[in-house]
């Protein structure tokens, strides 16, 4: 097992990887608590939900509840339906949240938990490679149709235990969408951990230890990064590489149309190239465009309305004063945060959305 330790201005807390992990997530807990609320989905439930469950000695004291698998459940109504559940099942404030699942259910299940009697620890249990980077951070929230993750705190776990075998059972999908967030870990950190990914054919050749390496390297750049700005005043800033215009896309196609990965890999490429035109240099567009197709990223989205686009890019955290802000490269290693014209960023979105194929 290996453990990473975060620390920040209001949380010390550590991220566990290792095997097995799931089976004894009682002996990873620092204090007794009154009771425990297990929240997960109807995909990981049938799957993990029982082990987890054994892993405490006083299993009466262990609740559970069920929320449908995918993005459409980080909602007012499914965050409101989980607060009556606490509320039922009698949670005081020595209780503890265990978010089971992907980034979904760590950010919902983290949200309730900041917000439940105004604040009850909780721990995160990620199941999915996305949750690499999702669990590890304290962001916790919900959507607003308007825009992802518009509603939500700063909450940090008290820690994060991740299962390397839970992961053995990812549909391809979710092995895209988790690696986007590796992929942009080494664009913002080193050459080398960048190559190292886009070496890998994630459908074919990746090895349990290649994705461990992976997983603990991205956890640590995104822990360095966290501990130096915990709550995105700047360099944390770094960590948002490609979201600008991926949420938008999940919020223009519907949440759920395509996977957050997947749309922040659109993201990525956006920019580069814009990264590219802003900074006159060059990027690798190409190899990171090459990967993305071996490994079956859906690139052929519908086109999308550039003004629709550009007025939820508006509505992004970052932006300030209905001026779009973008995590922009000037080369692989060295993040950087622009303000963008709206006439630039249309044209930049035509040309973008012109070179792929749709």
């Amino acid at each position: 097992m290996q453990a990473i330790s975060i620390t920040t201005s209001s949380n010390k807390y550590e991220v566990s990887v290792g095997t097995g992990l799931r089976l004894n997530i009682g002996t990873f807990l620092t204090k007794q608590y009154s009771s425990i609320l297990i929240v997960t989905d109807s995909t990981v439930a049938p799957l993990y939900l029982l082990d987890v469950k054994n892993g405490f000695e006083n299993p009466d004291k262990v609740f559970e509840t069920i929320v449908p698998a995918g993005e459409a459940s980080k909602s007012q109504t499914v965050y409101f339906d989980l607060i009556t559940k606490a509320i039922e099942f009698g949670l005081d404030r020595q209780s503890l949240i265990i978010a089971l699942g992907g980034g979904m259910i760590g950010d919902l299940a983290g949200f309730v938990a900041s917000t439940y009697m105004r604040g009850i620890d909780f721990i995160q249990v990620p199941t999915s490679i996305l949750a690499h980077d999702s669990s590890v951070g304290g962001k916790v929230g919900i959507n607003h149709p308007e825009g992802k993750n518009l509603i939500g705190s700063f909450y940090p776990p008290q820690a994060v235990i991740y299962d390397v075998e839970m992961l053995t059972t990812l549909p391809e999908q979710e092995k895209r969408s988790g690696y986007a967030e590796i992929v942009k870990h080494g664009l913002i950190s080193d050459q080398a951990f960048f190559t190292s990914v886009i070496d890998t054919n994630i459908m074919s050749n990746l090895t349990d230890q290649l994705l461990t390496e992976h997983l603990v390297k991205g956890i640590n750049v995104k822990a360095t990064i966290v501990e130096q700005d915990e709550k995105e005043s700047n360099v944390r800033k770094y960590l948002n590489l490609g979201h600008t215009l991926g949420h938008a896309i999940e919020a223009e196609l519907g949440y759920g149309k395509i996977t957050h990965g997947e749309a922040v890999a659109i993201g990525m490429l956006f920019a580069l190239r814009v990264s590219e035109s802003f900074y006159k240099i060059s990027l690798p567009y190409d190899q990171l465009n090459e990967w993305l197709q071996t490994n079956d990223y859906p690139l052929q989205i519908e086109q999308l309305d550039q003004q629709s686009l550009l007025q939820r890019m508006k509505k992004d955290k970052k932006s300030t004063q209905q001026k779009v802000q973008m995590v922009l490269l000037r080369k692989i290693g060295e993040p950087t945060v622009e303000f963008v014209e709206d006439g630039f960023l249309v044209q930049q979105l035509d040309n973008f959305f012109s070179e792929l194929v749709i």
